[in-house]
């Protein structure tokens, strides 16, 4: 009953976050048209729209490498009256994907009470609602880095202009994102060592701590010097693309589209550690990364610090002898409680012949086959499921098995 409960709990944690997200956006934009600032709410109406673009077209790409597999019964259906495409060009891609996880959980939570299927249809079950939850959770934390977090820095820019800092509103439910595809990953941990809630807990933590010094960083350099944000934004960005390109990404099928892959990667790297590659040395790029971006962090807060002198009166509130020691503490005590996570609390990943990968693989071997195949059988117990053939891994299958590879170190 854990898997399920973590279903629920899920979906309920996910609900609360997309509730909360939304009428934030709704409050900054109203709140922007209210006090005349049509700049920022013109930004923060294009940050939702650019977004929302972006999250339409890696979800109808992955929908597209596997059109044949739709398994859900809300999928099929939109499938059968040519419904998904329309649906993402209507921004509405990502819901339809949200339905399917519903679907899912909803299925294997009643199933599970009830007691309805034999262990094989409860093990295809697992499988497909691994495969939609990985997928779903990877355009989660897209948009947690191209939507909610600049959303944040521009409300928290907005908010610092007036004298007034609010820390944990701004980084908490950017890092509740990033936990919880943390927490999606517990399917491909090895059995030795499972990932508990505590290890859940210590992840959320540490982001938490990270993200909050660098968006109020420039959250502060964007309320004194709001137009060379642009400038530092795309100048940082178009280097971290570079640096991903560098790293020889392999997630999607077509070598055109890795590279918005790749942009995808330098906005999230942008704000926070997101490691794509097992190229190289895993601990040295992030050593690299985090020694960079606290370079790049005191940067920023010099900037603000010396337009806060050049002002003076104008941020009495605002003590950049405390606020700039604050920051810095909260960002070294992040890396110190990461430093912590990987040492006692990161868990260790499923050997790809047993798991969810071999699980995965036979299973595209095994059930999809009555597809050609009226004689084959769908009614297998473990012990065909696991005699039958590892196929190489395609589509959602291959980019799980790809994060999870990265996650897991």
């Amino acid at each position: 009953m854990q898997c399920t409960h973590f279903s629920f709990l899920f979906l309920i944690n996910l609900q609360i976050s997309v509730l909360f997200l939304l009428s934030l956006d709704i409050w900054a934009v109203v709140s922007f048209y209210q006090d005349g600032a049509y700049v920022y709410m013109a930004v923060m109406i294009f940050l939702l729209l650019g977004s929302s673009v972006l999250l339409q077209v890696f979800s109808w790409l992955w929908y597209s490498d596997s059109l044949d597999k739709i398994e859900t019964k809300v999928e099929k259906f939109a499938k059968s009256h040519l419904l998904i495409k329309p649906s993402h060009f209507l921004q509405l891609g990502v819901h339809l994907r949200y339905a399917g996880v519903i679907e899912t959980s909803t299925m294997d939570f009643l199933h599970r009470i009830n007691n309805f299927r034999n262990d094989a249809l409860h093990n295809i079950r697992k499988d497909v609602d691994v495969k939609l939850k990985h997928d779903f959770l990877m355009l989660r934390l897209f948009e947690a880095f191209s939507e909610n977090t600049p959303q944040l820095t521009l409300i928290l820019s907005r908010i610092l202009q007036r004298g007034e800092l609010e820390l944990i509103t701004a980084a908490s439910a950017i890092a509740i994102n990033v936990a919880l595809y943390h927490r999606g990953m517990h399917v491909y941990g090895s059995k030795a060592r499972k990932m508990s809630l505590i290890s859940t807990g210590v992840y959320f933590l540490w982001n938490l701590l990270v993200i909050i010094p660098r968006v109020t960083a420039l959250a502060l350099f964007c309320s004194v010097l709001p137009y060379y944000i642009i400038a530092h934004f795309l100048s940082l960005w178009m280097l971290l693309v570079l640096v991903a390109w560098s790293q020889k990404t392999n997630f999607m099928k077509s070598p055109g589209w890795e590279w918005l892959f790749r942009a995808a990667v330098g906005l999230i790297w942008y704000f926070s550690w997101f490691n794509v590659s097992k190229k190289g040395n895993i601990k040295v790029k992030m050593v690299l990364y985090y020694s960079f971006m606290a370079l790049d962090t005191v940067m920023l807060l010099g900037f603000w610090c010396w337009k806060v002198f050049e002002y003076a009166g104008c941020w009495s509130s605002l003590n950049p002898y405390i606020v700039i020691p604050t920051l810095l503490g909260l960002y070294f005590i992040g890396i110190l409680v990461k430093l912590i996570y990987y040492r006692w609390f990161h868990p260790k990943m499923a050997e790809p012949s047993e798991g969810p990968f071999r699980q995965a693989a036979t299973y595209a071997a095994t059930y999809y086959a009555d597809s050609t195949d009226s004689t084959v059988s769908t009614d297998l117990s473990l012990e065909d499921t696991a005699a039958a053939p590892v196929q190489p891994l395609t589509g959602v299958l291959k980019r799980s098995r790809t994060m999870a590879a990265n996650f897991y170190f």
